[in-house]
């Protein structure tokens, strides 16, 4: 999934860790993502914790899709910082699971904690463009 993820590349996030269940990204926040207060969108760390727990509960053939999250903003980050995502799965049963994703700045203060909670289609994934 992440080879071929346009998302992925249009915010300019980097994986750093990819293994079966456990995932880090990391993200520079651009002037482009900061809102009207001069702080980090909360759409642009959404999407970063996001595509953290897509990555760790899509690891193995069936494509697995969000049935649900929710994200906690505990912290305000700023253009320039960096931002780390480490998702990690707490429970994976038959076609659910729940995930749960930390978002960290540069200096290891927590800006969000989110949970996913995953599905597993039984559709076949779809062809890499």
């Amino acid at each position: 999934m992440f080879q071929d993820d346009p998302a992925k590349d249009a915010l300019g996030i980097r994986v750093e860790v990819l293994e079966r269940g456990r995932v880090v990204l990391s993200m520079r926040v651009g002037q482009g993502m900061v809102n009207g207060f001069g702080i980090t969108h909360g759409g642009m760390v959404f999407a970063l914790a996001d595509t953290a727990f897509a990555y760790a509960c899509n690891e193995g053939a069936t494509p697995v899709v969000a049935a649900g999250a929710d994200i906690v903003f505990t912290r305000a980050s700023r253009s320039g910082d960096v931002l780390t995502a480490t998702a990690e799965r707490r429970w994976l049963r038959g076609r659910n699971g729940l995930y749960d994703v930390t978002v960290a700045d540069q200096r290891g203060d927590v800006v969000a904690e989110f949970r996913g909670r995953s599905f597993a289609t039984d559709r076949p994934a779809p062809p890499a463009s």
